[in-house]
């Protein structure tokens, strides 16, 4: 630009360069937006190459100058930056003063405004396309240079989609210069009359351009619009993945994103390829939805058997999306993500380059994602112990150049699974995993013989035992009994399976801690007990803190190994027998078979008896609310008397519904029952499965919180009390109501239930006190 500028003062131009230039600044303010990239199009190319056949590079490099000025400032605020403009003015110039020198090279002649002897157009056409083709290549490849840095994306890709095709608008200008090479070398009059021809056709052109341009954007926004219409579908397939996989919720959306970032850095930019990553990974697992749920859901390893069912998913999960017609490749990278490097993978062993890039990535990343994610037979790996494990199997299973970058960029592209690997829920409460494993026990022949004889021997004895008309602990007392003689444990406890809840309920335990267990509430299908109650199968040797939660950090030496068997009646689930064991690999294969024969034997028994209790304890129920009353108190009390002695801290919360006579009189008593099912709501959304909530009188509650310290019960009193006087239902809104609460501890305040009633009544605080910010609070 120096340079010309330069030379245009030492020689000054015609007045038609003026003409020219200004000709050149009209049209250039009639710009085209081209689709998909932030630059526009204009038709001014005519001019400048007319310009630079009349009066030189220097002069056409002027023109182009302050075209681009222009059209920079009708680009919008964001290419009104200095360094933008300077990249829009810099590009085209050097273009044009490169391509009008070579121009003048090929062709020998000077400019034409400066010849007077005309030249015959035939020798002039060569070296016009050689500077219509240069000039093209030139401009378009620092302007494709420029986006592709800006997107990160390859400088020919971007060229090609978005530049290539815009040939055409250069070979056209240089096509209407050509014609106008006589008039060019014509008479200032001649030159005059083709300016008036032309402006009409350059507007004809611009017209034409920009409807093509404006449909080429339409079908743009036509093709993103179903790309999204694509994803819309993949994610709801997702959904419909994730729910039915409770065990891996959340991990196809982690993988997807790691995978995304991860085909960055190896290299990918292909944006088909890179969508088909990002829609692989979300369906990768597509096949489960033929896999049978307890397969899916085991808290445990899977026998071969279940393994062989579980590696249908991949081959199932590609045939069911090959009925999609995915604008990507996403069905190879979901069949053949479980292909070894090796070649030892499935389904198809496929080894080396013959898997996917795609598959290969989605491999290391779904490995890494599932070791740093907590399962029910294991607590998740720490970040360094799970790349430890992606690095000996390195070359195996994985493509080591995939692994050795991803060990490189981990922590860039994991920072969900880097940061999450502190201490999890989990991971606090299980110092170890410990997954079930065959048991190295094994009996001689003659051993088993004895062995079967003593099961005989035991279930004959239980069926003795369960002869007329027991209570459900009666019944357990027994099974306990004989079944210890056979399979030795630390805690055994007996759920029974609550319907209306849909939860198990620890309504027998016995061993080590047992009151510490004792009225545990676990979901159906969750934890343990849970998936064995919901799935109806026996799992053995996983870790107990999975079924125990936090109850587990209570019990010492720490319990190591968990047998839990089914007790169904009729394919109606009674409840669950859990065994508890301090040793690592506890029970065998013939400790499982036992407490299978066992539970088969006693589920209608058992179920009798719960029948039984509940006629004979429907006294020690609330009508109203359901919920244990004080009869039912007062026997929990004397199951709860050794924690007093044995240092392990228990609390209790007491709450006191006030002004329920007045409410009974002004609203009615329909109105109180609900003002107590209200309470008694907001106490159960606060307090955790194994707290039990009594009603202590007519408004009157009592919560027996275990492995709790009086600070916790006033934080959990205070919340209670909240809630109760939010008044959120939306039936009591005219109802004001309002609640005292009061905290005792155990060993602090008494070493029995009915002492820390007592010291919990007494501390009953007003609910007329509050907080300075409206709050009421507990001391």
């Amino acid at each position: 630009m120096v340079l010309s500028l330069r030379a245009l003062l030492i020689a000054p131009v015609r007045y038609d360069w003026f003409l020219l230039a200004l000709l050149t600044l009209l049209t250039g303010s009639f710009t085209v937006r081209i689709p998909s990239v932030s630059a526009k199009l204009s038709v001014s190319e005519t001019f400048v190459f007319a310009a630079v056949l009349l009066f030189g590079p220097a002069a056409a490099t002027m023109i182009v100058v302050l075209d681009t000025l222009i059209i920079s400032f009708w680009l919008g605020k964001a290419s009104r930056r200095p360094s933008r403009i300077l990249f829009n003015m810099s590009a085209p110039s050097i273009a044009i003063w490169m391509a009008a020198h070579t121009f003048y090279w090929l062709s020998g002649v000077q400019p034409l405004a400066l010849t007077p002897t005309p030249r015959p157009t035939l020798t002039l056409l060569l070296p016009l396309f050689a500077l219509a083709v240069l000039y093209f290549l030139l401009n378009s490849i620092l302007i494709a240079a420029a986006v592709a840095f800006e997107k990160r994306a390859p400088l020919f890709l971007v060229w090609r989609r978005n530049f290539l095709w815009l040939s055409l608008n250069y070979f056209s200008g240089a096509s209407v210069a050509a014609l106008l090479l006589p008039y060019l070398q014509s008479e200032q009059g001649d030159f005059a009359r083709v300016v008036g021809v032309l402006l009409p056709l350059l507007f004809i052109s611009y017209l034409t351009f920009k409807t093509a341009l404006g449909r080429v954007d339409d079908a743009n926004s036509h093709l993103l619009e179903l790309n999204r219409l694509y994803l819309s579908t993949i994610e709801t397939l997702a959904m419909a993945i994730d729910a039915k996989d409770q065990i891996t919720h959340g991990h196809i959306r982690r993988v997807q994103r790691q995978a995304v970032r991860l085909a960055t850095a190896v290299g990918v930019t292909e944006t088909r390829q890179i969508q088909a990553i990002e829609a692989a990974a979300l369906l990768h697992d597509m096949g489960k939805l033929a896999v049978p749920e307890y397969i899916l859901n085991k808290p445990g390893p899977l026998t071969p058997a279940e393994f062989e069912k579980m590696k249908l998913h991949a081959s199932v999960g590609a045939d069911i999306l090959s009925a999609i017609e995915f604008p990507y490749p996403v069905v190879p990278i979901v069949r053949h993500h479980h292909e070894n490097w090796d070649g030892t993978g499935y389904p198809d062993k496929l080894a080396g380059a013959q898997i996917p890039i795609g598959a290969r990535i989605l491999s290391v990343v779904d490995c890494f994602d599932a070791l740093t994610s907590d399962r029910p037979y294991r607590p998740r790996l720490a970040t360094k112990d799970a790349l430890k494990v992606l690095a000996d199997r390195r070359g195996q299973m994985y493509d080591p150049l995939i692994v050795d970058l991803f060990m490189k960029v981990h922590s860039e592209i994991a920072p969900e699974a880097t940061a999450s690997n502190g201490v999890s829920p989990l991971t606090a409460i299980s110092e170890a995993a410990f997954p079930s494993a065959p048991s190295s026990t094994r009996f001689s022949r003659l051993e088993e013989i004895t062995a079967s004889g003593e099961e005989m021997l035991a279930l004959f004895d239980i069926a003795k035992g369960l002869t007329g008309r027991l209570g459900f602990s009666d019944v357990s007392d027994v099974i306990l009994k004989h079944l210890r003689r056979m399979v030795p444990s630390s805690l055994f406890v007996f759920y029974t399976y609550d319907a209306d809840a849909d939860e198990l309920v620890a309504s027998y335990s016995s061993g080590d801690h047992g009151p510490l267990v004792s009225h545990l509430r676990i979901p159906l299908g969750q934890r343990l007990s849970g998936w064995v109650g919901a799935n109806r199968q026996t799992i053995r040797n996983s870790d107990p803190v999975l079924d125990l939660g936090e109850t587990a950090r209570a019990i010492t030496p720490r319990l190591r190994a968990c047998l839990a068997s089914p007790v169904v009646a009729h394919d109606t689930l009674v409840g669950v027998i859990s065994m508890y064991s301090t040793t690592a690999d506890a029970f065998s294969d013939d400790h499982q078979r036992v407490v299978e024969v066992v539970a088969r034997q006693v589920a209608h028994v058992v179920q009798q008896a719960l029948a039984f209790d509940s006629e004979r304890h429907g006294a020690y129920r609330d009508q109203l609310t359901g919920l244990p009353n004080v009869e039912e108190l007062r026997q929990f009390a004397t199951t709860q008397r050794p924690l007093g002695h044995g240092g392990a801290p228990m609390a209790l919360v007491y709450i006191d519904v006030l002004d329920l006579k007045a409410i009974n009189s002004e609203h009615g008593r329909e109105v109180g029952d609900r003002v107590l099912n209200h309470v008694v709501s907001c106490a159960r959304a606060n307090i955790r499965p194994a707290d039990v909530l009594f009603r202590y009188a007519s408004d009157e509650f009592v919560i027996v919180l275990l492995h709790t310290d009086r600070a916790l019960a006033a934080a959990i009193g205070n919340r209670i009390k909240q809630a109760v006087q939010s008044q959120s239902a939306q039936d009591l809104r005219t109802v004001r109501i309002n609640a005292s609460v009061g905290v005792a501890s155990m060993p602090h305040d008494g070493d029995s239930v009915e002492a820390l009633i007592g010291v919990a009544r007494r501390h009953l605080e007003p609910a007329a006190i509050t907080n300075a910010d409206g709050s009421n609070s507990i001391h």
